[in-house]
């Protein structure tokens, strides 16, 4: 309840308006959701909206063939369509892609185009953008492009399935598995996850947090399309109104983990809602000009961000566009309290000189970055405006 408090109370002193930042209206239908695809009629009668999904740089992929690949990615326009039968909530994604990458067998070096959908368990706090946070699990289902897999015992086990390395190639055997995978294959990679935070992700395979998605690629365009429940074992999204968010790989890029565009954390109402969020609002004010000195006074010495490389490499995350996919009220939070929120960092074996928390022994971590809470009003909500201007140009 504390952080609660915290968050209400420090964005209440920012004057955050009541009309959310950017939001999805779900419109209300009649149809059964659960028995559409991408190609259903009951999509023509839909509103097509719209949202930026931007790339992320808050943790960068150890990678020098990824950062060289992804340097100058620009945002990505996402058109959308929302849909709710009152169980169920649908959404139908279409995004600009000029490869189509489906990704065969196993190969370490091929990656396919995937998007994913990510849902907060709990309505009072937004947890980190990047696979919810600690404290505040999220909902994760993605879906890739990928080739047929041959799964003999039919229930989707990757783990333990025949693949053409342990045939005879000498032998019929080959051939026999050749054609039992055009026949049989299973060519949908669909996951769902549970979530706090990097290298956290626990894959759910109880069915409990079931879904359905697809993927479609026609004249250079991605259709995704994911329809799930609003009520289920771990979320109740039943009111009609929460948060969501969501993710693009380009596999030509060799996009995978946090290689990615993603979008902020959106509103979705469905039609008829009237609940509100207020930490999905948006920011009243704010000098954007005075909030960049405050930046390069205060923030600079530790994060990199755009042109500005005053620090190393690693010592904090990269706020390059962190006006693109972090909302106000987050932005709010991380600057005041950074321990309501503690992003994970990189391997510390790796980087040992710039561990992003410390972890006592009970397990709990305290971010190595101090509150900000002293600074006056209008510095915090002038720095605020400055961090919403951190954001790549859409493509």
């Amino acid at each position: 309840m504390k952080k609660i408090v915290i968050l209400a109370l420090t964005c209440s002193l920012f004057g955050l308006s009541s009309a959310m930042a950017e939001s999805i209206v779900a419109s209300k239908v009649s149809d059964d959701l659960s028995k559409i695809n991408i190609n259903s009629k009951v999509w023509q009668g839909a509103k097509e909206q719209s949202f930026i999904a931007y790339p992320q740089t808050t943790i960068e992929m150890i990678d020098a063939d990824v950062i060289k690949l992804n340097a100058h990615n620009k945002a990505k326009k996402i058109l959308v369509k929302a849909l709710s039968d009152g169980q169920n909530i649908a959404f139908l994604l279409k995004w600009k892609d000029s490869s189509n990458n489906v990704q065969e067998g196993y190969s370490a070096t091929a990656y396919g185009d995937g998007f994913a959908v990510q849902l907060p368990i709990k309505l009072d706090s937004l947890p980190y953008i990047g696979m919810g946070s600690e404290g505040r699990p999220v909902i994760v289902h993605l879906q890739k492009a990928t080739g047929k897999t041959y799964e003999p015992n039919g229930n989707k086990d990757v783990y333990h399935q025949v693949n053409a390395s342990n045939q005879n190639a000498f032998e019929k055997d080959l051939q026999t598995y050749k054609g039992d995978v055009t026949a049989l294959g299973n060519g949908d990679y669909q996951r769902a996850f549970i979530s706090e935070g990097f290298r956290s992700m626990t894959q759910i395979k109880d069915n409990s947090e079931d879904a359905m998605m697809q993927m479609s690629y026609s004249k250079g365009m991605w259709s995704g399309v994911i329809v799930r429940k609003l009520k289920s074992a771990n979320l109740d999204l039943s009111k009609g109104t929460f948060p969501v968010a969501f993710a693009f790989w380009d596999g030509d890029k060799k996009n995978r983990d946090g290689a990615k565009v993603l979008s902020s954390w959106l509103g979705v109402s469905v039609q008829g809602s009237n609940v509100k969020l207020s930490y999905l609002d948006e920011m009243n004010g704010g000098d954007a000009k005075n909030g960049e000195q405050v930046m390069l006074d205060n923030c600079s010495s530790c994060h990199q961000y755009k042109e500005i490389k005053n620090a190393p490499n690693f010592m904090a995350p990269n706020l390059s566009n962190i006006g693109g996919y972090s909302n106000a009220s987050y932005l709010v939070e991380s600057i005041t309290h950074p321990n309501a929120v503690v992003v994970p960092g990189y391997n510390v074996n790796a980087h040992p000189s710039y561990p992003w928390y410390s972890v006592d022994d009970k397990g709990v971590r305290t971010s190595m970055m101090p509150p900000f809470d002293s600074l006056d009003k209008k510095s915090l909500t002038d720095l605020v405006a400055y961090l919403k201007t951190l954001k790549a140009e859409v493509e």
